[in-house]
């Protein structure tokens, strides 16, 4: 377990950038989210084939669930991956 000195920062968890506030707005005016909408759906996974948290992404709760469940249905239906390759 390693040590922090005072002042320091803690090591980030991932390297991912966090949408910017302008992004946020532009991305939560899309009112259906579709399983089917693949480059859409690929901007709230991490290179790991992951899905972001909502924290991550900036999403309302609700949103983030609608998005959660279209990236499962997108994985089940074989349009994105399980695992990064």
């Amino acid at each position: 377990m390693q040590t922090l000195l005072a002042g320091a920062k803690a090591p980030t968890k991932y390297l991912v950038p966090m949408a910017y506030q302008s992004q946020r707005e532009e991305i939560e005016q899309k009112k259906f989210v579709d399983y089917k909408d693949v480059p859409y759906l690929r901007q709230f996974m991490s290179p790991h084939a992951k899905i972001m948290g909502k924290k991550r992404t900036g999403m309302s709760a609700h949103k983030q669930r609608e998005i959660t469940l279209a990236i499962k249905r997108a994985r089940y239906m074989g349009l994105l991956p399980y695992l990064a390759a």
